[in-house]
C-alpha cells in the first residue's frame, strides 16, 4: 500500500487506484467522491480554488476525484471507488480557473485519468499540486457568504489541516505579514509604500498610461506602459528611471548586491522591472558596452546569481515553451553554477552549453548546436529510477511468451499530434529491419548455442500497423512450426489517451522447451546476464534511433518532457500450476550476486536520457541503470562489472 505523495503518484500513473483503498485523507491526499460541478454551482469553483490552493501552501499533494470515503475515530478513509465519466471533467476549464482565482498562480499542476480506460467505473481523476518555490503564499479571494460573489480587496489563505481544509485566521495572516517585512529589513511605512505602488500599477490596464501627479507614481507610469508578454531582447528602453530592483521590493536588496557584484560583466541600466518567473527572480538590463546584446539577472534560492546574456537566456525560455500546462522556466529550471564555479557566474552570449535545474523536467543541458544545424537543443541529464509509463503495457495482447527484454522509448514531442508516418519511411525500415541491431540479437543468440538460423524474414503485425502505427516481427520457429524465438518492433503516434510517440523493440523467448528441442541436447536455453545485456542494448538502439526515422529527422523536434526508456525483463506465461515462474529460471542471474527475492518475475528500469547517444556511451548507460535496478530489487552487491 502507498505511504506518501510519490507512491500514491506511481500507483495513479499505473492505472491502480484501488491500490489506494482504505488510505487516509492527509495533509497531501484530499479525496472526493464526486467532481467539481463547475459551471452548475458558483460554490463549486470557490472549492476548487481552495483545496488547491490548500494543497499548494502545505508542500504540494494530490486531489483524487472518483473515490468516495467513510468516517472512522480517526478521520476519513477511501473506501471505494465510484468513478467519474470523461465528461464530467474539463481539464482546460480547470486550469483557467485556478490561474483566475489563485494568486499567484501554482506551477506546474498536473491534471490526470488513472484507472481503466475501457469502463468509467474503476477510473478516477487526479490533480497533482507539486511543491512550490520557497517563501510563496497562495491566496484565494475572500469568501463573502454569498455563492459566486467574490470581492478583488480581500483575500483569504486556505491550508491543509490533516483530512480537512480550513482557512488561516486573521491573527495568523497578521504574523505571516510581520514576519515577511521583518525579514525584507524595511519598516513598515517603507514596505506599505512599495506595496501600495504595486497596487496602483497593477490598477492600470496594459498599455494604459498614467503621470505623476494624477494618483500614482513615476515608477508606476514606467511600469503601466511596459506591454505584457513582450520577449528578453525585445523590450521597449525604459532604462531612464528604472531603477535595480524596483517591482518587488522584497527582493530589492538582494537584486542591487548581485547587481553590484555582476557589474563587471558588463551589466548596464536596468531595462524592465524585476518579476518573478517560475523558480527565478528576474530583471533584465542593458549592456554597458553600447548596443551589445542585453543581461537577464538571474536569482534562485540556493544558488549564486547569474548573469545571462538576452539571447541565450531566450534559447532557455524557448526550450520549455511546449511543456503542457505549464511556464517555461517552471519546467526546464534555470540556469545552474558550474561544478566548482566561484566568484560572479557569467553566461555570455558566445556560450554552447548552459546547465538547468530546479525545474519539473530534472538536470539538463541545454547545448548549441553547430551553425545550420537547428540552433540551441535542451535533453536530460542521465539518471535512473522505477517508475514506468501508461505504455508499459502497450502491444503485449494476445499468447504471453516465457520471456520478454524489451526496451521501450517515450519520445514526448511538442506538436507530435502534427507527426505522420509515411509509404516511403516504412518502405526504409523495412528494408532496414533485416540488417539492424535487433536481427542480430536474435541472431546471436542462437550461433551462441551452435544453430545457424536462416535468413530472418520481418513481417507487418496485423495488428500493429494502421496510419499512425507500425508493428513488424520476425520469428525463428523450429522443427514442426512451433515459434522459438521472436523479435519484434512497434511504434505508435500520439493518440487520444497518450500524447507521446512510444517506440518498442523486443526480444521473446517464446518456448523454451521447443527451442532447446530443435537445439539438440547439448545447450542450456537459460540465457547468460550478457547475452540480456546485448539483447537489451541491441533493442535500445532500435527503438531510440531507428523506428523513430518513421516520423522524419527527430533532430528539428522539441520536447514537451523529457524522453525515457524503460528497460523490462519480465516472465509472462504461467506454469501448470497458474504461477510465474521466477526469472531466474530463464535468465542466470548469477552476475548480480545474492538476490533477497528469488520469486520475482519481473524486474525493470527507468533511463531518463536522450534517446541519441553512441554505442559505447549507451552500454556504460545500460549497465549503470541494470545496476540501479539490480540494487532496487535486492541484489545488493550488483556493480557496474557485471556480465
Amino acid at each position: 500500500m502507498p505511504t506518501d505523495l510519490m507512491s500514491v503518484l506511481a500507483v495513479l500513473d499505473c492505472h491502480e487506484p484501488g491500490s489506494l483503498l482504505e488510505l487516509r485523507e492527509t495533509r497531501w491526499l484530499d479525496a472526493k467522491a464526486a467532481p467539481y460541478r463547475l459551471g452548475e454551482d458558483p460554490l463549486a469553483a470557490e472549492e476548487l480554488a481552495r483545496d488547491v490552493a490548500a494543497l499548494a501552501n502545505g508542500g504540494g499533494g494530490v486531489i483524487v476525484i472518483g473515490i468516495a470515503t467513510r468516517t472512522d475515530d480517526d478521520g476519513k478513509v477511501l473506501d471505494r471507488i465510484v468513478g467519474v465519466g470523461p465528461e464530467a471533467v474539463d481539464a482546460g476549464q480547470v486550469r483557467e480557473l485556478l490561474h483566475a482565482r489563485i494568486t499567484p498562480a501554482p506551477h506546474g499542476v498536473r491534471i490526470g485519468w488513472s484507472g481503466d480506460g475501457n469502463s468509467d467505473d474503476g477510473r478516477v481523476v487526479f490533480i497533482h499540486v507539486p511543491e512550490q518555490a520557497p517563501g510563496t503564499l497562495f491566496v484565494v479571494a475572500g469568501p463573502t457568504g454569498q455563492p459566486g460573489a467574490r470581492r478583488a480587496d480581500t483575500v483569504a489563505v486556505p491550508v491543509r489541516d490533516n483530512d480537512g481544509t480550513r482557512w488561516l485566521t486573521h491573527t495568523g495572516i497578521q504574523a505571516l505579514l510581520s514576519a515577511g517585512i521583518r525579514a525584507s529589513g524595511v519598516s513598515t511605512a517603507q514596505a506599505l509604500a512599495a506595496l501600495a505602488g504595486e497596487a496602483v500599477y497593477e490598477a492600470v490596464p496594459d498599455g494604459g498610461e498614467l503621470r505623476t501627479g494624477q494618483g500614482g507614481s513615476e515608477e508606476a507610469s514606467h511600469r503601466a506602459g511596459q506591454g505584457a508578454g513582450q520577449e528578453v531582447g525585445q523590450r521597449v528602453d525604459q532604462g531612464a528611471g528604472q531603477r535595480v530592483g524596483q517591482g518587488l521590493w522584497e527582493y530589492e536588496r538582494e537584486m542591487r548586491e548581485a547587481h553590484m557584484e555582476l557589474a563587471g560583466a558588463g551589466l548596464g541600466q536596468p531595462a524592465g522591472p524585476i518579476r518573478a518567473d517560475g523558480p527565478a527572480v528576474l530583471q533584465d538590463f542593458h549592456h554597458g558596452r553600447g548596443d551589445e546584446p542585453g543581461w537577464v539577472l538571474c536569482l534562485v534560492a540556493g544558488q549564486p546569481p547569474v548573469a545571462v546574456a538576452a539571447p541565450v537566456w531566450q534559447a532557455v525560455v524557448d526550450a520549455g515553451r511546449l511543456a503542457p500546462d505549464q511556464e517555461p522556466l517552471a519546467a526546464v529550471g534555470c540556469p545552474l553554477p558550474s561544478e566548482g564555479a566561484a566568484g560572479p557566474w557569467v553566461i555570455g552570449a558566445d556560450a554552447r552549453s548552459v546547465d538547468l535545474g530546479g525545474g519539473t523536467w530534472g538536470a539538463g543541458r541545454l547545448t548549441r548546436a553547430e551553425p545550420g544545424a537547428g540552433g540551441w537543443r535542451w535533453e536530460p541529464l542521465p539518471r535512473f529510477g522505477l517508475q514506468q509509463s501508461r505504455s508499459a503495457g502497450n502491444w503485449t495482447a494476445g499468447r504471453p511468451p516465457a520471456l520478454r527484454l524489451r526496451a521501450l522509448v517515450n519520445l514526448p514531442w511538442g506538436d507530435a499530434g502534427t507527426l505522420e508516418i509515411t509509404k516511403p519511411r516504412r518502405v526504409q525500415l523495412e528494408r532496414q529491419l533485416p540488417y539492424g541491431a535487433l536481427a542480430g540479437a536474435v541472431t546471436m543468440l542462437s550461433r551462441r548455442r551452435g544453430a545457424e538460423p536462416r535468413t530472418a524474414v520481418w513481417e507487418r503485425t496485423p495488428s500493429g500497423n494502421a496510419a499512425r502505427s507500425a508493428g513488424y516481427t520476425c520469428t525463428i520457429p523450429v522443427p514442426g512450426g512451433s515459434p522459438a524465438l521472436r523479435a519484434a518492433a512497434m511504434l505508435a503516434l500520439p493518440t487520444t489517451v497518450n500524447s507521446t510517440v512510444v517506440a518498442c523493440a523486443e526480444v521473446l523467448v517464446e518456448d523454451p522447451a521447443a527451442w532447446a528441442r530443435a537445439l539438440g541436447s547439448g545447450p542450456n536455453t537459460r540465457l547468460d546476464f550478457d547475452e540480456v545485456q546485448t539483447v537489451l542494448l541491441d533493442a535500445w538502439e532500435t527503438a531510440a534511433e531507428l523506428l523513430p526515422g518513421l516520423v522524419g529527422d527527430p533532430a528539428g523536434l522539441r520536447w514537451a518532457a523529457p524522453p525515457t526508456t524503460e528497460l523490462r525483463m519480465t516472465c509472462e506465461r504461467p506454469g501448470a500450476d497458474g504461477v510465474l515462474p521466477a526469472l531466474g529460471t530463464l535468465v542466470d542471474l548469477a552476475p548480480l550476486g545474492v538476490g533477497y527475492d528469488g520469486g520475482r518475475s519481473c524486474m525493470a528500469v527507468t533511463v531518463t536520457a536522450s534517446p541519441v547517444m553512441g554505442r559505447r556511451e549507451r552500454r556504460s548507460l545500460m549497465r549503470q541503470a541494470l545496476v540501479r535496478m539490480a540494487l532496487e530489487f535486492g541484489y545488493v552487491g550488483a556493480d557496474v562489472g557485471l556480465g
